[in-house]
């Protein structure tokens, strides 16, 4: 695997670590409990750091020198790559020498994707990548990518090398189509996904007595990157409709950030959202909160009545997929992978994003009679069970490893999950 900015070892929750870090390490481990021997390749953003870390049972995280050893940003990496490619290119004919080199790359993200084309052309390596974002529908949504403009040429490049494109969900795949003219024969939609032993439902009251909460306010919950096209500012200015239009007195938690306090000088979006908040009267109604393990956000979920996530653009959106496997209703924007994973009016409800009127009355929907976010929850913790486990991506990811490999179980292995086959 490449993934040049997403790191397994990153914390989470930071400007550039969030739904593809947490793609790539479980996806590896998942496909190291199948039998494949996994070595992901990142870039060396720290000094400190081993070449080599083994990191789980057929699993090793290896460093590259590309640019400095420290955090760059990942829209200024790009001419780190030629180098980074030198490098990994190295590795894979030293393990050609040995005699057990690697069968086949799957690229992370389109700058992985370059180096993956180095290795096709110098290795003969068949390569499959995941986008995780695209530049041109980026474009689309916010008006300005910080990215080089030639990104989206890349971007081309990649996909008419690659020997399969691997769609996150049927928005996807329909962008690598309409903004790329991509060949939806070569599309295989494969779902993001949860790991049970991470995200679970337990108790609402345990949960909360856990984190000190109070017992009976309503809770509302956003957590991940703190990023603007999250739409965090839209979650917190429902909040002011949702008191005075509708009467109801929650509080929204805002977890996330560059640092485990709620640091507006080392996450500078906090800042900006802590201002909003002020504008907006409703100050004592948000609760922000840092960076938090990972080891602690189920039970966030889980005191939480409600997940709110409402960004401009998602490819994917895991952290709604983690809320409903702790069965929790999620309130989404209707953008991306999230009107994918969220069903409107069983699940959760999906509104426009940057709404905050909009949301503010589905929320006080959710909360206007107990019955409903408990169903739906219960209904959404079935369907991420059903579609959204980290077992059922890896055994996907490994059909059509065989497909692309050329090596089969069976004639039915063959490319089982085409885009013109949703998932689910």
């Amino acid at each position: 695997m490449i993934s040049e900015h997403a790191s397994p070892l990153a914390q989470m929750g930071s400007v550039d670590a969030g739904g593809q870090n947490v793609y790539v390490a479980h996806t590896a481990k998942r496909l190291a409990s199948l039998g494949y021997e996994v070595d992901i390749f990142t870039r060396r953003d720290d000094a400190d750091l081993p070449t080599v870390v083994r990191w789980q049972p057929g699993i090793r995280i290896i460093h590259v020198d590309a640019g400095p050893p420290r955090f760059v940003r990942k829209e200024e990496l790009l001419p780190a790559m030629a180098p980074f490619a030198e490098r990994v290119v190295e590795v894979a004919r030293r393990a050609d020498a040995r005699g057990d080199g690697y069968r086949l790359v799957h690229a992370h993200f389109f700058m992985s994707g370059l180096v993956a084309r180095r290795l096709k052309e110098e290795l003969a390596l068949p390569y499959v990548v995941t986008f995780h974002a695209l530049g041109r529908v980026r474009l689309l949504h916010h008006g300005t990518d910080d990215f080089p403009a030639e990104r989206g040429v890349l971007e081309e490049l990649v996909m008419e090398d690659a020997d399969a494109i691997v769609a996150e969900c049927p928005q996807d795949a329909l962008d690598l189509c309409t903004h790329y003219a991509c060949d939806p024969r070569r599309i295989t939609i494969i779902p993001c996904g949860f790991d049970p032993q991470e995200f679970a439902a337990i108790d609402r009251a345990e949960a909360r007595r856990r984190l000190d909460l109070d017992p009976s306010r309503p809770l509302i919950l956003q957590l991940g990157r703190m990023v603007p096209r999250k739409g965090v500012d839209n979650v917190i200015r429902a909040m002011r409709p949702l008191r005075d239009d509708h009467g109801v007195h929650a509080e929204l938690l805002v977890v996330g950030g560059n640092a485990d306090t709620p640091d507006p000088v080392a996450t500078p979006e906090l800042g900006r959202l802590m201002r909003v908040a002020d504008e907006c009267g409703v100050v004592d109604s948000v609760r922000f909160l840092g960076r938090r393990p990972r080891d602690e956000l189920r039970d966030y979920y889980c005191a939480s009545d409600v997940f709110v996530t409402t960004p401009w653009y998602e490819p994917f959106g895991i952290t709604a997929v983690e809320a409903m496997a702790c069965g929790v209703p999620v309130i989404g924007a209707r953008v991306g992978g999230i009107q994918y994973t969220v069903q409107d009016g069983r699940t959760g409800f999906l509104v426009e994003p940057k709404d905050p009127t909009g949301l503010a009355h589905r929320l006080a929907q959710l909360f206007s009679d107990p019955a409903i976010p408990r169903l739906f929850g219960q209904r959404a913790r079935r369907r991420a069970y059903q579609l959204f486990t980290w077992h059922r991506v890896a055994e996907q990811l490994d059909a059509l490893y065989r497909h692309v490999g050329g090596v089969r179980r069976s004639a039915s292995d063959a490319m089982p999950f085409a885009f013109t086959q949703q998932v689910g």
